[in-house]
């Protein structure tokens, strides 16, 4: 799944991610100053609570960012996998400077998408049965969409937008400055040979309606109370996609899904999701200690 939704395009950012991420350290003096580069050191992976998993392929691209000796990695895990507490899920075998190095970066990430995971998993889980996909958006942290949306995918949600160019997006600002719907979608119609997918962001049952004679392939309701909410989903044809967004919460979630839009977008699930509690055991190799 990872080398799949890493394309040539995301790769090369994840990489500049990763080499920022180790620049930022700079050199880990008191590793090198006590260990010497052929003392090893083996290192587990051990989940402290009950999680889903996610990022463990970065633990060979952080070594290879790190364009050293490259230790010997082995994932008893795959991402998307639930562990129990105590669960190893990686064994890494290498030159100590380099683990120790390395060691903040990689735990910084996976158990940041684990947790990003493990928060899609509770809104996914909230909406079972009513067929409604949960989304997320982009409220990510800056550097790391692409790796936290492939989290959101890896706790069982869906993918809105990743960047500006995926999906057209009209919003108040964009239609005020056209002067109304209509004005908009056409001129965004005229603009490109091939116009990519369209969504227009509603906050009245009049906008429903306008942008329903226009056929974009989603409306979102943004921000609209339950009961004018369902009102507007009426008017919208099973042909027009529908997402209800702004203001959603783990309770108030499931009953936006019972409305039946066909999905349904929280940025909490990036921006809000705490972090999986993941820890890095070292121990000496035999031979370093005999």
């Amino acid at each position: 799944m990872f080398s799949l939704y890493f394309n040539d395009d995301r790769l090369a950012l994840l990489h500049r991610l990763v080499d920022l991420a180790l620049e930022e350290d700079g050199r880990d003096l008191t590793s090198e100053a006590l260990f010497p580069s052929s003392s090893l050191l083996h290192a587990s992976i051990v989940a402290k609570e009950e999680t889903l998993v996610a990022g463990l392929p970065l633990i060979d691209i952080v070594f290879e960012r790190m364009r050293c000796p490259r230790p010997c990695v082995t994932l008893l895990s795959s991402d998307a996998d639930a562990v129990g507490r105590g669960q190893e899920v990686a064994r890494i075998q290498g030159s100590a400077p380099i683990l120790l190095k390395a060691e903040r970066v990689i735990m910084n990430f996976i158990c940041h998408l684990s947790g990003v995971a493990n928060a899609t998993r509770r809104f996914v889980q909230a909406v079972e049965g009513t067929g409604v996909r949960v989304l997320d958006t982009r409220k990510t942290t800056p550097g790391q969409r692409y790796l936290e949306k492939y989290a959101v995918r890896m706790g069982g949600g869906h993918n809105h937008r990743v960047n500006l160019e995926e999906m057209l997006m009209l919003k108040d600002n964009h239609i005020d400055q056209a002067g109304s719907i209509t004005a908009a979608v056409e001129a965004l119609r005229n603009a490109y040979e091939v116009c990519p997918p369209l969504e227009v962001e509603c906050r009245t049952l009049e906008h429903v309606r306008e942008a329903v004679s226009l056929a974009p392939q989603r409306i979102m309701l943004d921000n609209m109370p339950v009961e004018t909410a369902a009102a507007a989903l009426k008017l919208i044809p099973a042909h027009i996609e529908s997402e209800i967004s702004g203001n959603v919460t783990l309770a108030n979630i499931r009953a936006l899904a019972e409305l039946r839009p066909t999905f349904i977008s929280t940025g909490a699930i990036t921006h809000s999701a705490p972090v999986a509690d993941f820890s890095m055991r070292l121990t000496q190799s035999p031979r370093e200690n005999a």
